[in-house]
């Protein structure tokens, strides 16, 4: 017989709730005050006597935020296809086949995702210029696969590795091909994995900033991150602009993640209990 949670469980993952989503909270409700409750005696009031929603107008009229967000769109999404497509045969290669120095190219896969941004950016840039790829998708979209690729990599190995063998040894039996046997037998498995993978590696090319910040400079080529980074006012910083920006940029990411968690949850729990 299961036992129920005791109110104190409540109480405790009310005020874990409350502590998480604070940021968030704050961010929503400065977005709607105006600017002059955002300083002074009234900066810490939770509520406005006078709320606004010219802060959200101001974002997509006086900004090119909807390119923006068009461009975090189009990277993000080639980004997380491109290096989901290849970190699935990689880590089937590395997970299911026998070779020499699997332990050394998952090694060297890690160290690649420990490289700290700022150490690679100069050599990156430097090579995006002279190959005339700044200011484009393609130009953010490489420099991306650095940080997707490896993390795509490791997340799958451990999916594919939970696969029964039995399954791809019947598959052999019957006289399938590598190939054949990762679409028609392995793929369909893993699925929730790569889901998973996919969403991790979406909304880590979508938040993006250092990359984007430096290889394109154009406002026809700036992803969010960088849009919201360059809303300037002319004496002072639109705190409120920003905030309602943020709320934007939030709120599809938000909706993705409440839209497939059960496919998210099911791809992260799918290799933790071993058959």
């Amino acid at each position: 017989m299961e036992k129920k949670a005791g109110p104190l469980f409540y109480v405790f993952m009310v005020i874990f709730v409350f502590i998480v989503m604070f940021p968030f909270i704050w961010i929503f409700l400065s977005s709607i005050k105006p600017s002059s409750d955002l300083f002074g005696d009234n900066a810490f009031d939770w509520f406005s006597d006078e709320p606004t929603f010219k802060n959200y107008v101001s974002v997509f009229t006086n900004y090119p935020f909807l390119k923006y967000l068009w461009n975090s769109f189009v990277v993000s999404s080639i980004t997380t296809i491109y290096t989901v497509f290849i970190a699935s045969f990689c880590a089937y290669a590395i997970a299911r086949m026998q070779f020499r120095g699997k332990t050394v190219i998952l090694g060297l896969v890690l160290s690649v995702s420990m490289f700290p941004q700022i150490a690679t950016l100069s050599p990156i840039y430097i090579i995006l210029k002279n190959l005339g790829l700044t200011n484009s998708y393609i130009g953010l979209i490489i420099p991306y696969t650095t940080i997707t690729l490896p993390l795509s990599i490791w997340i799958l190995v451990v999916f594919f590795r939970k696969i029964p063998h039995d399954l791809e040894e019947a598959a052999k039996i019957d006289g399938a091909t590598h190939m054949q046997t990762y679409w028609k037998v392995i793929f369909p498995l893993a699925v929730p994995g790569l889901f998973t993978t996919a969403i991790l590696a979406f909304i880590a090319a979508w938040n993006e900033f250092l990359f984007a910040l430096t290889i394109n400079t154009s406002d026809n080529y700036k992803t969010v991150p960088v849009g919201i980074a360059m809303f300037q006012g002319q004496y002072t910083i639109p705190w409120g602009e920003i905030c309602a920006a943020t709320v934007v940029v939030t709120i599809p990411l938000v909706i993705m993640v409440l839209v497939f968690q059960k496919r998210i949850v099911s791809g992260l729990t799918s290799g933790s209990v071993k058959e």
